[in-house]
Order: structure tokens, then sequence, then C-alpha cells
């Protein structure tokens, strides 16, 4: 599933070739993706609009729209704390978007199909189907369900140390489990999780509210260093929307771990050997000698 850096990288790539674009129409192929208005409402609410901006919150995407037939800054900085809507995507587990031309076939497991005004088409696939799509205000957005429940951006100054820890001392669950709770701590998946707790030399299964405050400070520094460096390795993860592969998501990080997925192999730290343990329904990996406390 695409963690926080690889949504990011998503975003950045749609922003570079949908912002200011019209949607024209929009074809609906797998109605449960566009829960519960159905497909005839969703097709006509976003029909006309214009593309504005695309950002993140936590890993959806979130497309902003204007149906003004004109557009300026000042218009967009407006619209976004006033009218308009937003296109919520979750990509979940295998979600990706495609860019083509009218003329090229449409891909394999293709979901959602959208005609913008210079004869290109934004296309959403999923081959597993867990996908999601809704539109929702620019004035509802920050209480829709999915937004609202979601903890402060890792790089924002509310995701601080101290918050950090108030968090931790509240939990009786393993570190972990809790780090991939993003309503606790936003953007960590399992991968990231992982890397991060082999940065501050923390054992994965040591519980939360027992960390110590220099360990604590450790964990927060380490969970901004491993998305950062996620999100500015320039040859971590490219993607083009408009190749037939784009990217695997996770397989493009394998020269960033440290850690994941290296069951058996040598610690770069230490030369202890690598263990892997099911937890919470996840693989953990970590060093038993690094991480020991």
């Amino acid at each position: 599933m695409p963690e926080l850096p690889e949504v990011e990288h998503v975003v950045r790539a749609l922003r570079r070739v949908i912002v200011r674009r019209r949607i024209m129409a929009a074809e609906i192929l797998l109605p449960k993706l566009v829960p519960p208005e159905g497909k005839a409402a969703f097709n006509r609410k976003i029909k006309g609009c214009r593309i504005i901006g695309v950002r993140r919150r936590g890993k959806f995407i979130l497309i902003d729209l204007d149906r003004a037939k004109g557009l300026s800054h000042g218009r967009a900085a407006r619209t976004r704390t006033g009218s308009g809507s937003v296109l919520m995507v979750h990509l979940r587990m295998t979600g990706r978007f495609r860019y083509l031309t009218i003329d090229e076939e449409l891909p394999r497991h293709a979901r959602a199909v959208f005609y913008l005004d210079n004869d290109r088409r934004l296309v959403f696939c999923d081959q597993r189907q867990f996908g999601v799509m809704k539109l929702v205000s620019y004035a509802r957005l920050g209480g829709t369900k999915g937004i609202r429940e979601l903890a402060p951006e890792p790089f924002s100054d509310d995701f601080s140390s101290k918050y950090l820890r108030d968090v931790l001392a509240r939990s009786q669950r393993s570190l972990k489990t809790l780090l991939l709770d993003q309503t606790k701590v936003l953007g960590l998946g399992n991968i990231y999780a992982s890397e991060a707790l082999f940065r501050a030399s923390v054992n994965p299964f040591k519980v939360s509210a027992t960390l110590s405050v220099k360990r604590v400070g450790r964990l927060h520094q380490a969970i901004r260093e491993v998305l950062s460096d996620a999100l500015t390795d320039g040859s971590a993860l490219r993607v083009n929307l408009e190749h037939p592969e784009g990217f695997s998501y996770g397989e493009a990080f394998e020269n960033f771990w440290h850690v994941y997925d290296r069951e058996g192999e040598p610690c770069v730290k230490c030369g202890a050997k690598i263990r892997r343990l099911t937890h919470g329904g996840r693989s953990t990996y970590w060093c038993p000698k690094c991480q020991k406390r």
C-alpha cells in the first residue's frame, strides 16, 4: 500500500499535468468507487469543473475544483476558502493514475475516466478495487470522515516532540502498532514505521507509554527524517503518469530500506542479522542488537 511519500510523489506528478485543466465529462466504470451518491450524481457535479490545485492530507489526494469560467490566482485562493469542491481520492492498495491521449487504449483495471479540455484523459486504475473517490465542498472538507480524524501532518508545527510524547504516554499499545494509527501519527505505513524505529534505535514491541523523553525525541526526529529522505531522494521514485508501468509502490524504495524486507541480512550498523516477526497482522523487521531496548 502506498505510504505518505509515495502519495506525495503522485500529487506532484498530477500537479504538473492537470492543474488549470477543465473536466469536460467523467465516466465511472466501477460504481462502488464513488459511494454513496452514485455515478449519475457524481458525473453531474464534476462536469465542467476546472482543476485549480492538487494537494495531500495524510494519504488522501485532494484535487481542488472550481466551476468558474475564468481562473486567476486570486480567484483560486478565494475558492479554497469559500465556494468550490474537492475530489478526495484514496489509492488504498493498488490505485494509480494514468494520463492518456484520447486515442490510447484504456488500461486494464481502469475504474474512472476524466475527459479534460486538452483532449487528454486522466484515468484511475485499481486492480484490487479498494480505492475510493468522494466529492465534498471546501467548507465541509475538514469535517469529512477520513479527514477529520487524522493526526497532524508530520512536517507541521503541530507534530512536535511534545505532541508525540503526549500521544505515547496515553497508550499501552506497542510502538509499532501505535505508529501505524493515522489518528495518532500521520503518514507512516508498515515500511516507514519499521525504518523510523530502526533509525531511532527503539524496540518496536516496547509499550508506548514506557518510552523515555530522550527516546521520544529521537523517534520524533527519525520519523521526520525517514519521510523527508523518501520525499527528497530523486532516485527513490519517479512517477510517470504517461508510462504504461508508471511505477511500483514500495519496490522503488528498496535501496532506501535498512531493515524492511531484509530478514536474515546483516544490519547496516552492527552486522547482526535482521529479524522479522508477524505483529498485529503485519511483518515487523528490526535489529535485535541495535533495537534491544
